[in-house]
């Protein structure tokens, strides 16, 4: 099946968030297609972190509706979406530094079922310990010899391979991923490139990103944003292409090959 053909999984229609007398959103129109990369680029505030911010629940809409997988989840809290099926990592990385890759990958594994996921009295044996889904985010992760180690003892590239593994391990039908090159070597760059582009097979991919060489490489959908609305939206050529987003935006690096 084509992106083209694949069902819309996530929807936003005129969406808004004003703070005061400052719009960050001035209605948004989007469209996720289930299994696909779909990356949402544009200037520092153009909104692009706001918007997640929405489609996610972390923050709540001033307008606009937001439907996922069927369900209109406009006013539904962040942790309710988590269950619907959406997972989120962030621009800072956000790990629990001092348990290990395993027990990092446990408890978010676990906190899709809040009713047992914080229960002090029982250790996490049997079904509580996950162990099958924790496994099978280690390995896609490359990160199995590493799992026993503290997640601060890790370098910067596992770490952020490991905030993409937390949101797997919540078995999500969406990924939201927030800038997850961030801060990285080239010598990490690749595996992650690799990691988003493979999660598509099973996922559906939102991504914030602004090293272009991996947006163009592994997007089948590119929205471009500017001061809080969409200014364009098509395949990586397409806005390759598009002299209204190389003016606002992009310039030379997508003709270049410069992130």
């Amino acid at each position: 099946m084509t992106s083209a053909a694949a069902p819309i999984l996530l929807e936003a229609r005129g969406v808004q968030k004003h703070y005061g007398k400052f719009v960050a959103l001035g209605g948004v129109d989007l469209q996720v297609r289930a299994n696909t990369v779909h990356s949402v680029i544009g200037p520092n505030g153009a909104g692009k972190t706001t918007l997640f911010h929405m489609l996610t629940g972390n923050k709540t809409v001033s307008g606009g509706k937001i439907v996922f997988d069927g369900h209109d989840v406009t006013h539904e809290p962040d942790h309710r979406r988590v269950r619907r099926g959406m997972a989120r990592s962030f621009q800072v990385t956000s790990l629990f530094p001092t348990l290990t890759v395993r027990e990092n990958l446990r408890l978010a594994a676990q906190g899709v079922a809040p009713a047992g996921a914080h229960d002090p009295w029982h250790p996490p044996f049997g079904r509580r310990a996950r162990a099958e889904v924790v496994h099978g985010v280690l390995k896609r992760l490359g990160l199995e010899r590493l799992s026993d180690t503290p997640s601060s003892n890790l370098s910067h590239g596992q770490q952020r391979r490991l905030e993409v593994g937390m949101a797997l391990a919540a078995r999500p039908k969406a990924i939201f991923l927030d800038e997850p090159t961030s801060g990285m070597g080239i010598d990490d760059l690749d595996e992650m490139k690799d990691l988003i582009q493979g999660l598509k097979e099973e996922h559906t991919v939102v991504l914030i990103e602004h090293n272009m060489n991996i947006v163009m490489n592994i997007s089948d959908t590119i929205t471009v944003m500017q001061q809080g609305r969409v200014i364009a939206e098509g395949k990586p050529d397409e806005i390759r292409s598009n002299a209204l987003v190389r003016a606002a935006y992009l310039g030379n690096m997508i003709t270049g090959g410069k992130a």
